[in-house]
């Protein structure tokens, strides 16, 4: 089989396409020919092995695995002996934010990690742009009260996990204000914001205004948004901030009137059973920006990093 492998941490030219032998599947394990998977912020976490602490989630000093990738779709060929929930032909998909070397043609995974049927009617690269993106905009979600009809702000609405939040939140009944890079606006409209606003706009919002600011792109700080919370307000960011203030200001405002709250991700399982019946529902759509095929896997890297993806990132296998 083909795959992406690296040695040690670095940069994306680190990665490179070799032939290798197809995993064998061990007695509870599935044998999955992967069709797709994304390139992510957490692949880039994971790939650079920056910030530092990504190294004791995905292996110190050196990557616990050759390939890089977190998410992916595909079909299970094989199954080991004592597999009792899957069996060859089932189409799957599944995500583990602490790598499962998915940027290969096959890959295998217990029966007992997060992987679950694919809805019939979703297709692989849907699928694989519905996992990383969406888990981590569930767990901002869930680290609230958040009620129907109350006013959100998403901070970088154009992203992975943005995206995905500005449609679940739609979905809990919040009032959605999506914050985009300026020349954006018509992306986010079709994801059911009730408010768009540039970036360059946002001096122009009132104080007061909202119960949760969602930094989904982590390019904003509590400082600056602290004065458009409400009281009893809440700001999450999925980056760790300047100066790492994000660990430590959930303590010392824990008992303010606006407080910093980190999501720090749960129950990857409970997040994709959540969006597979929306998928399966047509209440969400994965946004996808570009698809690389697997020997452009550089390419992809450096796309993400600049910044600049709306959505997800595909990398095809075939």
């Amino acid at each position: 089989m083909k795959a992406a492998v690296r040695s040690k941490y670095g940069p994306p030219e680190m990665l490179e396409i070799k032939v290798t032998g197809r995993p064998t599947p061990k007695d509870n394990e599935i044998l999955v020919r992967v069709h797709a998977a994304t390139v992510n912020r957490t692949d880039c976490g994971g790939l650079s092995g920056k910030p530092y602490i990504y190294r004791f989630f995905c292996g110190w000093p050196n990557p616990r695995l050759a390939s890089t990738g977190t998410d992916f779709a595909g079909m299970v060929e094989e199954v080991g002996k004592n597999v009792t929930t899957f069996k060859p032909g089932d189409r799957v998909w599944g995500f583990n934010d602490h790598i499962l070397g998915s940027h290969a043609q096959y890959i295998t995974l217990s029966q007992k990690d997060n992987v679950l049927a694919i809805p019939g009617n979703i297709s692989y690269e849907q699928a694989a742009a519905s996992a990383e993106g969406a888990h981590y905009a569930i767990n901002f979600i869930n680290k609230t009260a958040l009620k129907a009809g109350d006013n959100v702000m998403v901070y970088g609405a154009t992203g992975a996990i943005g995206s995905a939040m500005v449609q679940l939140l739609k979905y809990y009944g919040a009032n959605v204000t999506a914050v985009c890079r300026a020349g954006y606006p018509k992306v986010i409209n079709t994801l059911g914001a009730d408010r768009v606003i540039e970036t360059d706009d946002l001096g122009v919002e009132e104080e007061g205004s909202y119960h949760f600011i969602f930094d989904a792109v982590g390019k904003s700080s509590f400082r600056a948004c602290k004065p458009l919370l409400q009281k009893g307000g809440v700001y999450i960011s999925s980056e760790l901030g300047p100066g790492n203030e994000n660990l430590y200001l959930p303590l010392t405002t824990c008992f303010a009137d606006k407080r910093v709250i980190f999501p720090f991700p749960t129950d990857i399982n409970a997040s994709l059973k959540l969006i597979g019946n929306l998928l399966e529902n047509k209440q969400f759509k994965p946004v996808i920006d570009r698809r690389y095929p697997l020997e452009q896997i550089q390419e992809a890297f450096y796309y993400v990093n600049s910044g600049l993806k709306t959505g997800n990132v595909i990398l095809t296998m075939d």
